[in-house]
């Protein structure tokens, strides 16, 4: 898949009925791929699967927890059984978990797992026999920046995430002999309804669910193995790096963890 077109692939995007998920399918759909779109809500897929087509693509609507690996595990034969390969995976699905440390649970932390690192990795193991047995494929893993810099109240969150990440790493090398990419995406604050009621600081404002979908896009033609957007969460990697404590200051003075409040249109 390096540096080549997607068109004529066939692809699967988690948490394909909003935010990212959703600009990303319709992405792929305009650059003329043929899209599985996942979710739990179908009413929602549809309406994305009638924008797929509306761009001349094909898709195919997959109702699915991918909190539940038979889910997923269906989701894949569904898409083998319709176009009979899977050559691109978006394991994008995503749950915002909170909570402080001092409150945090047991129960928190594993409801944020199911989703944000349990889906992802049902999602691998499912489509990592049909790319192996091909000799290629491509896997976008959709983290988070807090799997670089974990911000305060988002400890269940960071932990999954970061899970991802580390999965991601080990995932890519292991991969790469047989002609399958990984890319792991970091993405800061994103314009979606898992924030909608977080509000943000000016510093890190949030960027359009679309601005991911073209990195993933691009990540998909040329292969990197990691991508962090926007430029100000780069910027914040490349100073924790140096100092995680300078990190931290940055994170303090700017509150960075943002306020729960009206939010802002998803």
């Amino acid at each position: 898949m390096k540096r080549a077109s997607v068109r004529g692939r066939v692809a699967i995007v988690t948490g394909a009925s909003s935010g990212i998920g959703r600009e990303t399918a319709l992405a792929l759909a305009s650059a003329g791929a043929r899209v599985a779109l996942a979710a739990r809500g179908e009413a929602m897929l549809g309406e994305v699967a009638g924008a797929v087509r509306a761009r001349g693509s094909e898709a195919l609507v997959v109702p699915t927890d991918v909190a539940r690996r038979t889910d997923v595990d269906e989701l894949v034969a569904r898409t083998m059984a319709r176009w009979g390969q899977v050559d691109v995976l978006v394991a994008n699905a995503g749950s915002y978990v909170r909570s402080s440390i001092p409150d945090l649970t047991v129960g928190a932390v594993e409801r944020s797992m199911a989703v944000n690192f349990y889906g992802a990795l049902f999602a691998v193991l499912a489509v990592q026999p049909h790319m192996l047995e091909r000799g290629r494929g491509h896997i976008v893993l959709v983290s988070s920046f807090d799997a670089k810099k974990g911000l305060p109240l988002d400890a269940p969150y960071v932990a999954a995430k970061s899970a991802l990440a580390g999965y991601g790493e080990v995932l890519r090398q292991e991969l790469r002999p047989h002609g399958i990419s990984v890319t792991t995406v970091f993405p800061g604050r994103v314009d979606t309804p898992l924030i909608e009621t977080i509000d943000v600081p000016w510093i890190s404002s949030k960027i359009p669910p679309s601005a991911v979908a073209r990195a993933i896009l691009a990540a998909l033609r040329r292969s990197p193995p990691e991508v962090i957007i926007p430029v100000q969460a780069r910027l914040l990697d490349l100073i924790d790096v140096v100092s995680p404590r300078l990190g931290d200051w940055f994170v303090r003075v700017f509150a960075l963890e943002g306020r729960e409040g009206e939010g802002e249109p998803a």
